[in-house]
């Protein structure tokens, strides 16, 4: 495979430092999940990440399918804890089609598609319990 980009995060005092990209101007002051302090956690930014990636996956499904509708991706991240220390995420994947003639099975069928192409789905595979939802406004 070739390399279409690549990017560079540095992060100082983990969840409660800061966050920078080596190619960007962009810097995060990084909180702790549930805390009241200005800032965001990481749980945030792979929530928004994860929406973006699927979002343009799911457009590429559209032009492969020649479907067409206007959409809008959400993602909700749930931080787990189990025994002691057992920490894990849980990711929700729920997309809402309009403008369309298609129906909600057939959005559906195209979400599942776009799972299968998503990066980020590919790389949370079999690591992540992730659902795939949509419906159609």
């Amino acid at each position: 495979m070739k390399t279409l980009y690549s990017t560079k995060a540095t992060v100082t005092g983990g969840r409660a430092g800061s966050a920078s990209l080596s190619d960007s101007d962009l810097t995060v002051n990084m909180v702790p999940p549930g805390s009241k302090e200005e800032g965001n956690n990481p749980e945030q930014l792979l929530a928004m990440g994860y929406a973006a990636c699927f979002d343009g996956a799911l457009g590429v499904v559209k032009k492969m399918e020649s479907a067409s509708f206007a959409s809008t991706t959400e993602a909700s991240v749930d931080l787990l804890q189990g025994e002691g220390h057992d920490y894990k995420l849980a990711v929700k994947i729920h997309v809402i089609a309009e403008k369309t003639d298609l129906s909600a099975e057939e959005v559906q069928k195209l979400v599942e598609k776009a799972h299968e192409v998503c990066p980020y789905s590919k790389a949370t595979r079999s690591n992540i319990d992730v659902e795939v939802t949509s419906e159609v406004k």
